[in-house]
């Protein structure tokens, strides 16, 4: 590491009680001290034991603190033990820790005869980041196995792993600031909370078998506390099928055997979930290979500290209906300690580990609440005496072209911040309606919230709310604008405009692109591809299958896919049949009564004709130019999916049967848009000529890919633009992500994908955050 002088300031880039900790009388006189700041995700994480071990290491002396702005750190030593102690910061420092930048400022000698870790301070208002949930580390499993006060204890964590966000209430980082304050540290405890040299120094979470938290298992009124009589019968209960309510880190979970069908059919049934796969934790790496196939990047991506829920590619069956049909499966590993003891007790290999709700509600956080609103669901709970402050469900992602791609962004991940470019303080983004995540700004930080969900549930709404007012608090955020979608019926965009600042409206797809430029840290015209479900446009229609050549100020929409209506509005998202009859009516008028197609066979004839109606006479019909629309049609037309079980059923279903190898594609046309009458004639064809379904995806797929190529080719060779942005939920679709990445590189294009935050709605507040900074900075709000 460089360290440059620059007057009295150097700058390093980089992507309690006082306790005097050691002394040394005998100091050199060529001395030279510093005052360094680390900034970045330095809290929760052993941040303050690891730099006094580096100052032992180095003979430093001085202190160290956390405040709200980061870490402070005054040194004095000789002048290769300071350069030795200031490159170790970045070198060497804590796994989960995120180092974003170190200020070091010369400073006069103090001649400090000792170094101590001093009170933590809350005396600015600046930003310090929080650490997310850590996945239990093995050194504390192991703990687990021999320490005599942790043997079997099921809340074993340190400095390098445990609960940090779903227990804090407030900054700085210390025990009596989180949900671990009712628990008084036991001798031993203490005693390695306060031994720097030890792993739980400073753990605010430390605890043990005869001081910290406990679980109590509940099952018909009987209540169990005794930990080893405890696992034993949960155990049992997943062995005999039965349901479990779990208290997770973040909310609870429902859990049962996931090689069991009677029993995840049961929990399908009285969860009110019919069709969407359950996830799954698997106890060990080797047990997950036997059910799946997992490249080496997948491989490390699951194993992380993060501990994400990763899609991958089924090699063997659990019951049919934990994946109901297809070809990817959401899995994990364990994170909790408990996970790791319950797994090597069950019979199976692998449970089902999904959200402790009813269906479309917040997880449940409190044990009052689950035993009240889950009692139908579970046949025996498994509660702690923790509360969970933040709720945070489990993130899902899945790896194409060996790069991340994140689908849900909760649990691990949050609160780690965005950095931007970009001057956002003061700016809170609200969000959208589906899959909501909000996001405020602090500096050029982007603090985006765990996964909220949809904002129409009422208890949803009321989670957001509660959310958006824990995190103004916890970062110290007083907005001055809000950015809301321009949808004027969202709830987000109410709750944004009630907040009495300066507000400013973000068209939902230019947000997108916008979203996927600040991750990657643009600031130019691109050529922005937003391929999505649903949005508000500019002229009143759906947009969601849009070509922009925009920045982060403005937009030009360069050209965008047909309009087509959506009989029914809403109802085609339930029911994509609709919008396939709309497709052929389209390209054929009516004679598309005549093909025979199967996917019409089980819908009554008077249904079609109202439909048909109601799309001649524009009654309920609104325009749509949605990519995930079309997706949706071409799933009905070939009879897949033309009712939906669940949101975006029938493009997943398309893309789990599309055949790998086929490089065919469909025709279309393009003028002033792009027409796709011609791909629906050839779809009609293949379909009456018998060929096979999972080839008809293929080449549809293929067909999406082509026209982002050759619209992108085409914007290019008008405006000389070589960056493409990829961005929408459509772009959840692993085969479209991955091909349309490796196609447009392949001619040439520069290519911007999202790694950090979801393509998805759920990634869409930090580009209206990125929007109204832009927009502020040129003096436009």
């Amino acid at each position: 590491m460089q360290v440059k002088k620059n007057s009295n300031k150097l700058k390093i880039g980089h992507s309690e009680k006082p306790d005097v900790l050691y002394s040394n009388q005998c100091l050199s006189t060529k001395k030279n001290a510093y005052k360094i700041h680390v900034t970045g995700l330095v809290q929760g994480v052993g941040f303050r034991p690891f730099i006094y071990r580096m100052a032992y290491e180095n003979s430093i002396f001085g202190w160290v603190e956390n405040n709200i702005r980061g870490v402070i750190i005054e040194a004095e030593g000789e002048n290769a033990n300071l350069d030795n102690f200031i490159k170790s910061i970045t070198k060497k420092a804590p796994p989960a820790s995120s180092i974003q930048k170190v200020d070091i400022t010369e400073i006069p000698l103090t001649n400090y005869i000792d170094f101590s870790i001093k009170k933590s301070t809350d005396d600015v208002q600046g930003i310090t980041e929080i650490s997310p949930d850590i996945a239990v580390c093995n050194d504390c499993l192991d703990d687990m196995e021999f320490q005599p006060n942790r043997i079997a204890y099921p809340f074993t964590n340190c400095t390098n792993c445990g609960p940090r966000f779903s227990i804090i209430k407030d900054l700085p980082y210390d025990r009596k600031k989180t949900t671990m304050d009712v628990f008084e540290m036991c001798n031993k405890c203490q005693q390695e909370y306060t031994d720097v040299s030890d792993r739980r120094f400073h753990a605010q979470p430390v605890a043990c078998n005869n001081c910290g938290p406990e679980y109590e298992l509940i099952i018909d009124g009987n209540h169990f506390h005794d930990f080893g009589e405890i696992l034993l019968k949960t155990s049992s209960l997943i062995n005999d099928g039965k349901i479990v309510a779990i208290k997770g880190m973040g909310g609870y979970h429902l859990m049962c055997d996931a090689t069991n069908e009677k029993a995840v059919s049961t929990l399908r049934q009285r969860k009110l979930r019919e069709g969407k796969p359950f996830a799954i934790m698997f106890g060990n790496l080797t047990q997950l290979k036997d059910f799946v196939e997992m490249s080496s990047a997948e491989k490390d991506w699951i194993t992380s500290w993060r501990r994400p829920v990763v899609l991958l590619k089924a090699r063997k069956e659990l019951a049919p209906s934990v994946n109901n049909g297809f070809h990817r499966m959401g899995v994990m590993l364990p994170y909790m300690p408990f996970h790791h003891q319950l797994l090597k007790k069950t019979n199976s290999p692998a449970v089902v580990l999904t959200s402790g709700n009813i269906s479309d509600e917040p997880i449940i956080l409190s044990n009052q609440k689950a035993l009240k609103n889950l009692t139908n669901i579970a046949d025996a709970f498994l509660v702690y005496n923790r509360e969970i402050f933040n709720r945070t469900d489990d993130s899902v992602s899945f790896v194409v072209n060996n790069k991340v791609s994140m689908i849900r962004r909760s649990r691990g991940f949050v609160p780690t911040p965005i950095r931007t470019k970009l001057n956002v303080d003061g700016i809170f983004a609200a969000g959208a309606e589906l899959v909501n995540c909000f996001a405020v700004g602090k500096e050029n930080l982007a603090l985006m919230s765990q996964h909220i969900g949809d904002l129409k549930n009422f208890e949803t709404y009321e989670f957001y709310e509660e959310t958006v007012n824990k995190f103004f608090q916890l970062f110290r955020i007083k907005p001055k604008v809000v950015a809301v979608d321009m949808h004027p019926d969202y709830f987000s965009t109410g709750f944004g405009k009630k907040m009495g600042v300066d507000i400013i409206e973000i068209q939902h797809h230019f947000a997108h692109i916008a979203s996927c430029m600040a991750e990657n840290g643009l600031d130019e015209k691109v050529i922005g591809v937003s391929f999505d479900g649903t949005g508000y446009g500019d002229d009143g229609n759906i947009w969601g299958g849009e070509f922009f050549v925009c920045d982060l100020k403005d937009y030009e929409r360069f050209t965008h896919f047909d309009y087509i209506p959506l009989p029914g509005g809403d109802r085609v998202t339930k029911e994509p049949w609709r919008t396939a009859v709309s497709y052929l009516y389209h390209t054929f008028g009516k004679d598309f009564l005549n093909y025979n197609l199967d996917f019409l066979g089980g819908i009554p004839d008077y249904k079609i004709n109202l439909i048909l109606e109601a799309i001649d006479k524009k009654i309920n019909s609104p325009l749509s130019s949605s990519c995930g629309r079309l997706f949706d049609a071409v799933s009905a037309m070939i009879n897949l999916c033309p009712v939906s079980k669940f949101h975006a059923e029938a493009p997943m279903r398309l893309e789990s049967i599309a055949i790998s190898g086929n490089n065919e594609s469909y025709p279309f046309g393009y003028s002033r848009t792009l027409d796709f009458r011609p791909l629906i004639k050839s779809i009609i064809a293949d379909i009456n000529s018998g060929v096979d379904k999972s080839i008809i995806s293929a080449k549809f797929h293929n067909t999406m890919v082509e026209v982002i190529l050759q619209t992108a080719i085409a914007i290019q060779t008008e405006t000389n633009l070589k960056k493409v942005v990829l961005s929408g939920g459509s772009f959840q679709n692993a085969i479209l992500l991955g091909r349309a990445e490796v196609l447009l590189k392949k001619n040439g294009f520069e290519v911007f994908t999202h790694q950090v935050v979801p393509s998805n709605d759920g990634g869409i507040a930090l580009g209206q955050l990125a929007v109204a900074a832009k927009r502020r900075a040129d003096h436009e709000i």
